[in-house]
């Protein structure tokens, strides 16, 4: 079975989208959706720098065009076959923290325009609510999860991410981040500072819940088409409303990979396929899920190889979401 994942904040890089504006038809369908939420998507991946797009009111809707560019491209969300009569659906999509909103469009839950939509308003009010206080994450290399969350809760940080393979993202204010550099977890090689702008999926992002709670009363979500795994819990998601509810309640509430990990291992997962800008999900796959084939799209490079690994996996998703 074929799970495609969507990558969070902190994936994207200076030019990212620039090799995958020159496919046929990528320009027209950026410069509409950059109409549609008012943002230069196409300036932002191709001309801005590291600073630019670290502003988490870019980088957001940056990251779900990029996915849903290099997944039309894949033909992963049309839930139709292809020339030869193949499935070419995923059996099973998730996405981390704001890729979840990716994952979405990919499930049939939001059109591509409504998906943009709402993560314009999502990264507005993530950067407004961040700038309230001094906060970041850093990222925790090594120990034992347990005894880190339980250090982490000592210095008044939350578990932002709890994403696997031995990987934990602390998140909180810049004190309490810097106490936590001098005083790592029992078993913690590194805590690596992320280049984000606030402690995203903590108490200090309630203030944004809110304002995507009104932004989402203008969305009719439609059911999902094949099995979403939510961050939440790790769990399907069986209905659009749902998963609208959740993804706004998300934003102040910790991510947990290691259970949607988990749920793909149950669904009987084959084969990872991650959007561009692809690499940190398909990195965390290979020690989490050993056995499993992963793709990282990158570039458009990658995407025969990828169409390969579509054609050999892809084809269950009718029983994943039976299992659902």
């Amino acid at each position: 079975m074929l799970v495609l994942v969507a990558p969070g904040q902190g994936a994207q890089t200076p030019g990212f989208l620039t090799d995958w504006l020159a496919l046929p038809g990528a320009a027209d369908r950026v410069a509409g959706w950059s109409d549609a939420i008012g943002l230069d998507l196409a300036h932002f991946g191709t001309k801005a720098d590291a600073d630019e797009i670290r502003d988490t009111s870019v980088a957001q809707p940056l990251l779900v065009a990029a996915g849903l560019l290099s997944a039309a491209a894949l033909g992963t969300y049309s839930f139709a076959a292809d020339a030869a009569g193949t499935d070419i659906a995923p059996g099973a999509v998730a996405g981390h923290s704001v890729g979840e909103i990716t994952a979405a469009a990919f499930a049939g839950v939001l059109d591509d325009t409504a998906a943009l939509t709402l993560v314009r308003r999502r990264g507005l009010a993530m950067a407004e609510a961040a700038a309230v206080t001094r906060t970041g994450m850093s990222a925790l290399l090594g120990g034992d999860p347990e005894v880190s969350v339980a250090h982490l809760e000592k210095l008044g940080l939350t578990p932002a991410n709890v994403n696997g393979a031995g990987q934990i993202v602390a998140a909180g204010t810049m004190e309490q981040l810097a106490a936590l550099a001098e005083d790592k977890p029992e078993g913690v090689r590194k805590v690596v500072p992320l280049k984000v702008a606030g402690a995203f999926h903590t108490q200090h992002m309630a203030p944004a819940v809110d304002t995507l709670a009104e932004a989402a009363k203008a969305l009719t979500p439609a059911d999902p088409k094949v099995t979403y795994v939510s961050n939440k819990d790790g769990q399907a998601v069986a209905t659009g409303a749902e998963v609208l509810e959740r993804l706004v309640g998300q934003v102040a509430n910790p991510v947990r990979w290691d259970r949607c990990m988990e749920t793909f291992k149950e669904l009987g997962v084959t084969a990872l396929i991650e959007v561009c800008p692809g690499g940190t999900l398909t990195g965390l796959a290979k020690r989490a899920l050993p056995g499993v084939k992963t793709l990282a799209l990158k570039t458009p490079a990658d995407l025969d190889a990828a169409r390969e690994l579509v054609a050999e996996h892809a084809g269950d998703a009718g029983h994943a979401a039976e299992q659902a």
